[in-house]
C-alpha cells in the first residue's frame, strides 16, 4: 500500500464504527507512512458534505481497490443511521 491509494474496509471493528466507519466503506490513504501497520485512511462522502472520518487503519483490515465510491459510503452510512 501507498499513499493515493484507493482502499475499502473490509472488516467491521469498534475502533473503526465509532469514528462511523463500516466494512465495504472506500477511502484513500493520505500519507506515505505506515507506522505499526496502520496507515491514516480519509473516508469521505459525495460533494461538499464533511468527510465520514480520517482515522489509522490497520491494512489487514482493508483492501487496495481500483477507485474509490464515495457514495458507496454515504449508502452504508444511511443503513446504519436507520439502525439507531
Amino acid at each position: 500500500m501507498k499513499e493515493m491509494d484507493c482502499v475499502e474496509v473490509i472488516v467491521n471493528k469498534k475502533k473503526y464504527t465509532d469514528e462511523g466507519v463500516y466494512k465495504g466503506m472506500q477511502g484513500w490513504i493520505c500519507l506515505d507512512d505506515c507506522t505499526d501497520g496502520y496507515w491514516l485512511v480519509n473516508l469521505p462522502q459525495c460533494g461538499a458534505l464533511p468527510d465520514i472520518a480520517t482515522l489509522s487503519i490497520h491494512e489487514d483490515d482493508m483492501i487496495v481497490v481500483p477507485r474509490m465510491d464515495a457514495q458507496v459510503n454515504e449508502r452504508i452510512k444511511a443503513e446504519h443511521n436507520k439502525t439507531k
